[in-house]
């Protein structure tokens, strides 16, 4: 926590107030040991009722203030379960040819409508998505491996 503190009083102190930027959060812009600091912030600024009360000392003496009414926190990180969804309805759409045998680099846009994320289509890196699991197909479970055998995955 001593480093993100640091870190949010220098972004603090960089940007003009925690309220007047409430709707520009620094998503993505400081990352500090693989976190995203500004997506850290936001979620201790929603999460605020569940924090101890000396971790929201500590957020105060920086500058983190609670959300306001009715913000919600940036989406985070998608789970390995939302991820696999992604990578296998790119990978049916892509079995419409009737294999999966693709090039590592290979790349798949997800239609509209495919899985509902936007309407400009997801791209997913299906190449190698397919070459690692390949290579971890021992440790995938029984109904992974099942959907992967329905559209003709080669082992």
């Amino acid at each position: 926590m001593q480093v993100f503190a640091v870190q949010a009083k220098r972004l603090a102190d960089s940007q003009p107030s925690a309220r007047q930027q409430r709707d520009q959060k620094p998503v993505g812009e400081l990352i500090v040991q693989g976190e995203d600091l500004g997506a850290w912030i936001n979620a201790q600024q929603v999460g605020w009722e569940q924090l101890a009360p000396a971790q929201r000392f500590l957020l105060e003496t920086v500058g983190v203030e609670p959300a306001g009414a009715g913000e919600t926190a940036a989406p985070g990180r998608r789970s390995q379960d939302q991820r696999w969804a992604t990578h296998l309805t790119a990978a049916r759409q892509s079995a419409r040819e009737g294999h999966l045998h693709v090039p590592r680099k290979h790349t798949e846009t997800i239609r509209p409508g495919g899985d509902g994320k936007d309407d400009q289509g997801a791209v997913v890196k299906l190449g190698a998505w397919i070459d690692n699991t390949r290579r971890r197909a021992a440790k995938l479970s029984h109904q992974r491996r099942a959907d992967l055998d329905e559209l003709g995955m080669r082992w």
